[in-house]
């Protein structure tokens, strides 16, 4: 447990996928996502993800799904996936009645830390809808750049939501590792 924070990072298991899909789609979808700043219920409609996409990444080789409790509850998660010399950095989610305190900025930082110590790598990247400019500017100033390679947005299949708009598309962000960030 990390004292200054209260948090326990654990790996997910199968016994979790419930109460993951839960605050993934809290933290993203939906009038309950609007408590925090991260919500894309303005840009995005039906589900964020799903039992057996939380599960895929659980069972996935040379992936983690990082799994963050205070006081027992399920707060946050994130995915870490190994390729090759970098880590890919995906379903990261906060309870929204907990952003804006902090946790992203602790999580992302021992995120980074665990890509390091665990697999060697030299970067994190990430795809964040190009439209999300808060929620790129966050990223921003913890260290990742944006590279302006994007990939578009798989409209039509709603395992990934259901778009209310047709200018959605991912960017591609990357954060050298073993750098420290100025505040």
């Amino acid at each position: 447990m990390d004292t200054a924070t209260g948090l326990t990072f654990r790996d997910a298991t199968d016994a979790d996928v419930d109460v993951l899909v839960a605050l993934i789609e809290s933290a993203y979808r939906g009038d309950s996502s609007r408590a925090g700043w991260t919500t894309e219920a303005d840009i995005l409609d039906g589900q964020r993800t799903d039992p057996q996409g939380v599960l895929e990444v659980i069972k996935s080789p040379g992936s983690r799904l990082l799994t963050v409790e205070r006081d027992g509850t399920v707060v946050a998660c994130c995915q870490l996936e190994h390729r090759g010399d970098h880590v890919y950095f995906g379903m990261f989610a906060v309870s929204p009645a907990l952003q804006g305190a902090g946790l992203g900025k602790t999580i992302i930082a021992e995120a980074e830390r665990i890509a390091v110590e665990t697999w060697a790598a030299r970067e994190m990247h990430m795809t964040v809808i190009s439209v999300r400019d808060d929620l790129i500017a966050w990223y921003e100033r913890r260290g990742y750049r944006r590279t302006g390679r994007m990939t578009p947005f798989p409209y039509g299949d709603e395992r990934f939501g259901v778009p209310l708009r047709d200018d959605l598309r991912f960017e591609l962000l990357v954060k050298e590792l073993g750098r420290p960030v100025t505040p």
